[in-house]
């Protein structure tokens, strides 16, 4: 099992993140982070990056198994259930439950 890099990132930046703010977070705050891929600063965010998930291009399966480990970091620290136990049953619309 891959180890989870995510690092809470605070003050939690809710809403919109501009260009500046993604470039001033840390690699640790990304679901992808060599990729710099789905910021995961607040509960929002990881929704997002878990909506998007297999939107994300140019990546490797390597880097995939990372970033759902960072999601399932960040999914608990944020409280947010995951139904997903592995990353390739992302992609089916699920609802993700405070």
């Amino acid at each position: 099992m891959t180890e989870a890099t995510w690092k809470p990132y605070g003050p939690a930046t809710a809403g919109s993140l501009s260009s500046a703010d993604k470039a001033s977070l840390p690699a640790t705050a990304f679901a992808f982070p060599r990729a710099r891929k789905e910021p995961m600063t607040d509960a929002t965010h990881v929704r997002d990056a878990m909506a998007r998930f297999n939107q994300v291009k140019d990546v490797t399966d390597a880097e995939r198994d990372l970033a759902f480990a960072n999601l399932q970091k960040a999914a608990g620290h944020f409280d947010i259930q995951m139904k997903e136990t592995g990353w390739p049953q992302f992609g089916s619309k699920h609802v993700h439950p405070d």
